[in-house]
């Protein structure tokens, strides 16, 4: 084994003491792959050049239990969830820090659960996600705020609609929501404008950055390892039967765990062939990891982008993988050999732009409109943040189609557009009619991995395993697609679900 390859073995069997209470990792060694991987043997190339290289040798792999892609608040989850099991997880995240991208360009709503059709994942991971996340914002001390919201119908044609998302709530399992005249929802808010109003007690905010900061110590203090600056660059299945484990005798789906629901039940070739066989052993993928070498530019949030910049190339072999990588779950998933592109949806992308609210804000509560049929979103509501600044949006800006080409980076410009204010003044003004003009300033957008496009109805979380009619057939690696709004509050439940589902493949 290479020099760099013993690094990361060690750190592997580092962290499976510290499970186990025989050792402690210390907090200096869980940071960049850099760290992990780089010596004076490690191989260091031009981007260009480290694909070629690799798969021109035998390259020698690291053993691990699992490994998940990208480091954002769905990816830290199911590091932690991972972890927790007891398995070996190293978090691979392509940027300089976590949560740099839809982790953090978003409202920071704990979403009730309501506005999604009856038994979608959507619908379903929120509700139970809602609960995980209060709990686990009391328990590790994440700040956040019950500041409840009203959904608020500006027009009497309105009103039927409201009573029907009442009804659609309850069914959801959120039995909560209160049904307010136009009087009683401006004695909450004066300066609102409204024929009548739901009143949602259990939507709230949080700090996401704080939420995402304690998945990554928790799943840490398990042993979890995170490699910044570090894309996977292409992967493949192992031919070599491969029994035992990284730092210690756990394997995943040697633990118990849930069932997997209806979507993963039928039958595969990757699974048992028939009724009461033991599928055979899952196989390991090796993963081909790029990290940014030290004297490479670039840095903070910034993504290890291909090109001409210099590499350390190392590789990871690992019986469970998780795509969670977000805008670039797609690019990755193109990248395995033994994942048929056929499998892979299509991605949209989405821009929403968000604009801060100048002055005092005269609300104490979220204030979301009745959402209007046919849109990509929920429309432009208002969100508080957690030092009560007060922002609207997002609106939805169609982004050209970015492809699966995995040499051609994903490049977002977050710049907002003042000029777009020119649609949100109107739209504002439907329920808050004193918005002022020369309110609103420009203050951030965010990008969100679609997998319905403009005109499309909207499309469900994508947790997708090896079975079912969407299955990619490998078993043992999970794809997280279109992980958009409601993400954040899903995060937990998301989490359990494709640990749940690796589970019932293994």
């Amino acid at each position: 084994m290479t020099s760099s390859g013993c690094k990361l073995a060690g750190q592997v069997l580092c962290a499976a003491r510290m499970r186990t209470g025989h050792a402690a990792v210390p907090s200096g060694l869980l940071g960049d792959l850099k760290s992990l991987t780089s010596s004076s043997s490690s191989v260091r190339v031009p981007e260009s050049q480290a694909r070629a290289l690799a798969t021109s040798q035998a390259p020698e792999a690291t053993n691990v239990d699992c490994v998940v892609i990208g480091a954002g608040v769905v990816g830290l989850a199911c590091a932690r969830a991972l972890a927790q099991r007891g398995q070996e997880v190293v978090v691979v995240e392509a940027a300089g820090a976590i949560g740099t991208e839809t982790s953090s360009r978003h409202s920071e709503v704990i979403h009730a659960g309501i506005y999604y059709p009856l038994g979608s994942l959507k619908a379903r991971l929120c509700v139970e996600g809602k609960a995980r996340l209060y709990d686990f914002c009391r328990q590790y001390r994440v700040p956040y705020k019950a500041i409840t919201k009203l959904i608020v119908a500006t027009s009497k044609d309105q009103l039927p609609d409201l009573d029907a998302f009442r009804e659609t709530a309850a069914r959801h399992g959120v039995p909560d929501l209160q049904r307010l005249s136009g009087p009683e929802a401006q004695q909450l808010e004066p300066a609102l404008a409204a024929a009548g109003a739901l009143l949602s007690p259990s939507t709230g905010i949080l700090d996401s950055h704080a939420y995402m900061a304690a998945l990554l110590a928790d799943a840490e203090a398990h042993g979890a390892v995170l490699a910044l600056n570090t894309r996977v660059a292409g992967g493949w299945v192992d031919p070599l039967p491969h029994t035992a484990t990284a730092g210690g005798t756990n394997s995943p789906g040697s633990s118990s765990g849930g069932s997997n629901d209806s979507s993963s039940s039928s039958s595969s070739s990757s699974s048992s062939n028939s009724k009461g066989n033991t599928p055979g052993p899952v196989a390991r993928k090796v993963l081909e990891l790029h990290t940014r070498a030290p004297s490479a530019p670039g840095g903070g949030g910034a993504p290890a982008a291909p090109g001409g910049a210099e590499v350390e190339v190392s590789h990871l072999r690992a019986r469970w993988v998780v795509n969670a990588a977000g805008l670039h779950a797609m690019r990755v998933a193109a990248t395995m050999v033994g994942l048929p592109r056929s499998a892979i949806p299509r991605l949209y992308l989405a821009k929403g732009n968000y604009f801060s609210l100048a002055g005092r804000c005269p609300f104490g509560r979220l204030i979301y409109p009745m959402p209007e049929r046919g849109l990509a979103g929920l429309g432009t509501h208002l969100t508080l943040d957690m030092a009560g600044g007060a922002r609207f949006g997002p609106d939805v800006e169609w982004l050209p189609d970015p492809g699966l080409d995995p040499s051609t980076p994903i490049d977002v410009d977050y710049k907002v557009d003042p000029h777009r204010a020119d649609l949100f003044y109107p739209a504002i003004r439907r329920f808050f009619p004193s918005l002022p003009d020369g309110a609103l300033q420009p203050a951030y957008s965010g990008c969100r991995p679609k997998l319905s496009g403009p005109g499309q109805p909207a499309a469900d979380f994508m947790v997708q395993g090896a079975r079912g009619g969407r299955g990619h057939g490998l078993r043992g690696w999970v794809n997280m697609y279109g992980i958009e709004s409601p993400g954040l509050t899903s995060s937990l439940a998301l989490a359990q679900h494709a640990v749940q589902l690796l589970v019932a493949e293994a």
